[in-house]
C-alpha cells in the first residue's frame, strides 16, 4: 500500500504539473477565462491532494493507519479534478454534478487522517 499511494501520489504531482503547463501553453487559445479558471483549480487540487497522498504514505510507514485517507484521496483526485478538467474541456455542464462528490472524498480524507494521527502514538 505505501509504494502504491508513493507512486500515484507523485504521478497525480507530475499530470498536475504537465496539465497545468498544456492549459497555460496549449489551451490559452482554444479556452475562454472561465475554463481556464476550472482547469487551474483542478490542477491545483490535485497537486495538493497528491501531494497529500504522499504523506498519507508516509504516515502508513509510520505504523499511523490511514489506508482509508488514501483511497480517499486517489477518489477525491478523480471525482473532483477530472470532472473539473472534462468540463473545461467539453463544456458539459452536468459534470459539474460530479465535482461535489470529488470535494465529499477530500474532505472524509483529511477527517480519517485527524482522527488517525489524533490517536496515534509517535
Amino acid at each position: 500500500m505505501i509504494k502504491l499511494f508513493l507512486l500515484a501520489g507523485s504521478g497525480f504531482c507530475m499530470l498536475s504539473v504537465m496539465l497545468g503547463a498544456f492549459a497555460a501553453h496549449g489551451l490559452k487559445r482554444h479556452l475562454d477565462e472561465y475554463a481556464l479558471s476550472i482547469f487551474k483549480t483542478a490542477s491545483d487540487y490535485q497537486m495538493t491532494h497528491g501531494l497529500a497522498l504522499i504523506a498519507v504514505a508516509l504516515l502508513l510507514k509510520w505504523g499511523v493507519k490511514v489506508n482509508l485517507s488514501g483511497w480517499l484521496l486517489i477518489a477525491g483526485i478523480a471525482l473532483f479534478s477530472g470532472s473539473l478538467y472534462l468540463l473545461a474541456l467539453t463544456g458539459v455542464k452536468w459534470l459539474g454534478a460530479i465535482t461535489p462528490l470529488g470535494g465529499l472524498c477530500f474532505i472524509a480524507a483529511w477527517i480519517v487522517l485527524i482522527v488517525k494521527i489524533s490517536k496515534h502514538t509517535f
